[in-house]
């Protein structure tokens, strides 16, 4: 008799690494946690011991040997480019060797994409992440997988936490020169960051590297006060999301050639998913422009995406 195999989804980011373990009809019979395993900050070495620890805890409660892992995909920030997927899977390959584990295939996906496949359980779809940064995921029924944005801070990521916050810190200096318009920011930078003064932003924001992500909460709370300067700003900037997710929904229907029909969204990263004025606002402006969008709620975790990937491997 043949023995049962599992699988193992991973979904690492910059302050934890989730993990469960699969078997062969999906069904999750384990689960652990562990550190950050963003490797573009701790090294691969690093990361790969963190994947290994959460891998074999799974096992130990699932009651398996490692032996019966037929396949792992690990997600993971920052393993958006075939090179550090390459760079991060040899890394962990060694490690595997050198603790004397043998188990199938391991693969390295980005964090974005095993979400797409969990949020739809592997249907069709499309996510939206902002958070830092900001980039849409589409998958069609054919299963095949489109993105826009995701051009990093300096040349895209609009409608990101960044670019929120670049521009609230903006309004607080045009406010401070007498050029702009008055707005409670330059009140709630000041008490929270002290940041009230010309040298005081030039030198965190130039020489300390100064998180401007780190604003666009505040923008938000300000904005949620009915603060006109940035009210304009997450106006601007769901403007932005809603054109990732018109552009993004056009090339599916293009690369489909079929009717217009319903497409599910479902909206990822820190700024989309809390309980404020932002998802509201971008949820409106995506139904106004690409009326076929249905927004709802993931159906599953980033990590059981990852397992879905890991069990569609092992039947290709």
């Amino acid at each position: 008799m043949e023995k049962p195999y599992y699988v193992i989804g991973i979904d690492g980011g910059g302050t934890k690494t989730a993990a469960l373990l699969a078997d062969e009809k999906g069904k999750t019979l384990a689960e652990d946690a562990g550190g950050p395993s963003n490797f573009q900050f701790i090294g691969v070495e690093q990361a790969a011991r963190v994947l290994f620890s959460v891998i074999s805890q799974c096992c130990q409660k699932a009651g398996c040997p490692i032996s019966q892992v037929k396949c792992v995909v690990a997600g993971l920030t920052g393993a958006g480019r075939p090179s550090d997927q390459e760079r991060m899977q040899k890394a962990f390959e060694a490690h595997a060797r050198q603790s004397g584990a043998e188990f199938g295939t391991l693969k390295i996906e980005s964090d974005a994409r095993i979400a797409l496949e969990g949020a739809f359980e592997g249907a069709s779809g499309i996510i939206l992440i902002a958070g830092t940064g900001s980039i849409a995921f589409g998958k069609t029924t054919e299963g095949d997988v489109f993105r826009v944005g995701g051009w990093g801070r300096i040349v895209g990521d609009e409608g990101s936490g960044f670019m929120i916050g670049r521009e609230g810190l903006n309004a607080v200096t045009k406010e401070l020169d007498g050029r702009g318009k008055k707005t409670q920011l330059t009140v709630i930078v000041a008490e929270k960051f002290g940041l009230s003064s010309q040298e005081r932003i030039i030198a965190e924001v130039y020489r300390n590297n100064f998180d401007l992500a780190s604003l666009a909460p505040l923008v938000i709370e300000a904005a949620s006060k009915h603060d006109q300067e940035c009210e304009r700003i997450l106006n601007r900037a769901a403007f932005e999301l809603s054109e990732h997710v018109r552009a993004l929904t056009l090339r599916m229907e293009r690369a489909t050639r079929g009717a217009r029909q319903k497409i599910p969204l479902s909206f990822v990263g820190s700024l989309l998913t809390q309980d404020s004025v932002f998802p509201k606002i971008v949820k409106h402006k995506i139904e106004f422009t690409t009326p076929q969008i249905v927004v709802r709620k993931p159906q599953s975790t980033p990590a059981y995406g990852a397992a879905l990937m890991a069990l569609k491997l092992i039947k290709e």
